[in-house]
């Protein structure tokens, strides 16, 4: 009997320094870079030449200003950050116009700015389906062989979702695999989207939404984004799915 429970003990002993064991953490994970950053513009139909000029050209000067080549390079010690533009409208369309860059100098910061400059406008006269262009981002990421410290998918846009999948669901998928939604919004004649984009559209780990009030200050809301984006952030990575992406609606017009 005392030799039942002996062994009894000393099994239990066992399993509670099994339990104990340290287990790995994500703070343990070793990344091969710092950041990667999916800029998802919106080319609907609502957007038109001259908007959609201010934009790119928006985007691509914000890589060539001097504070963004610098953070930029100040995270070459750590891999550097991965880049890729992704144009976005009804549906069925969404197109990477600019393939994955590795960005750590001022030589391959400019390089990216001059692809922004020599690529076309893919689609004209869409709807506006932002759940599909994140699903489409989300799978951008599957193309990287190696994972960055952070994960972002940034969408810039001038009206609600009102086509294609709903965002709930890629959202808090996106939000349980460690991904930032941040937004850039124009307000324009819709003085309410940045409260939009704010419940239904960003998400994750420091998410957040800058507003332009028309295009002509998207290119500096662009840069202010940018600059927050690729700082490191204060606060520590998500550990599971966010319980306000599942909860809140879709609303459509």
């Amino acid at each position: 009997m005392r030799v039942r429970v002996c062994l009894m003990i000393a099994a239990l002993v066992l399993g509670l320094l099994g339990f104990a064991r340290p287990q790995p953490s994500h703070a343990q994970t070793t990344h091969s870079c710092e950041l990667e950053l999916i800029l998802a513009v919106d080319v609907s139909g609502s957007i038109n030449r001259d908007e959609y000029r201010l934009q790119m050209i928006g985007l691509s000067d914000a890589f060539r200003s001097s504070d963004i080549i610098h953070l930029i390079a100040s995270t070459s010690r750590k891999g550097g950050v991965y880049v890729t533009v992704v144009q976005w409208s009804g549906q069925p369309h969404q197109s990477q116009i600019v393939p994955w860059a590795k960005l750590d100098d001022k030589a391959s910061v400019l390089k990216f700015a001059d692809a922004i400059d020599a690529s076309p406008r893919m689609f004209l006269n869409y709807s506006t389906a932002i759940g599909d262009a994140l699903t489409f981002s989300r799978a951008l990421f599957s193309i990287r062989p190696n994972k960055c410290r952070r994960r972002v998918i940034d969408v810039s846009g001038d009206g609600p979702n009102n086509e294609g999948s709903p965002v709930n669901n890629i959202r808090a998928q996106l939000i349980y695999e460690q991904v930032t939604i941040n937004g850039l919004v124009v307000l324009g004649d819709e003085p309410t989207l940045g409260a939009y984009y704010r419940r239904n559209i960003i998400g994750g780990n420091g998410a957040f939404v800058i507003t332009a009030n028309t295009f002509k200050d998207y290119p500096d809301a662009m840069r202010r984004k940018l600059l927050r984006e690729i700082a490191p952030p204060i606060t520590s990575l998500p550990q599971g799915p966010s319980s306000l992406a599942l909860a809140q609606p879709d609303t459509r017009r």
